[in-house]
């Protein structure tokens, strides 16, 4: 399987761990998009889609997110989430898609990297900005 195109769309900020979101074309057939590129402790690193896990609340039965304290829908007390998980991303987030060896995860890392260091030295740099809404441009 060959990366034939990586996107990448800036959103640096100061203070912001979040660097970029790229979107990946494989064999010009499938494309995986809201991959991230985030400043780690120990530097840049890539971030598959996740989603949140849910969870049934117990007096309604509307689902909620994992680890919650309250149910968003009628507020009652949900049970504490096991000792560890808080802290634990992945006790609570799930991988939409991801490689499955280390190999395939470091060509697909270093693709993203690479394309995101040469958008930054793009002449043509462009940053991410929220569109005015129309009743501000009216």
């Amino acid at each position: 399987m060959e990366i034939t195109e990586v996107r990448v769309s800036l959103r640096e900020s100061e203070g912001k761990r979040l660097k970029a979101y790229a979107t990946i074309t494989f064999d010009n057939s499938f494309v995986v998009r809201n991959i991230k590129v985030i400043e780690g402790n120990s530097g840049l690193f890539v971030a598959m889609p996740a989603r949140k896990l849910k969870q049934f609340c117990p007096r309604c039965g509307k689902k909620v997110d994992v680890g919650s304290q309250h149910c968003s829908h009628c507020g009652v007390q949900l049970p504490p989430a096991p000792r560890g998980m808080e802290e634990n991303r992945q006790a609570t987030h799930q991988d939409l898609a991801h490689p499955i060896n280390q190999e395939f995860r470091d060509y697909l890392q270093a693709k993203v990297l690479d394309a995101y260091q040469q958008e930054k030295k793009s002449p043509t740099k462009r940053e991410y900005k929220e569109e005015p809404k129309a009743e501000e441009t009216a």
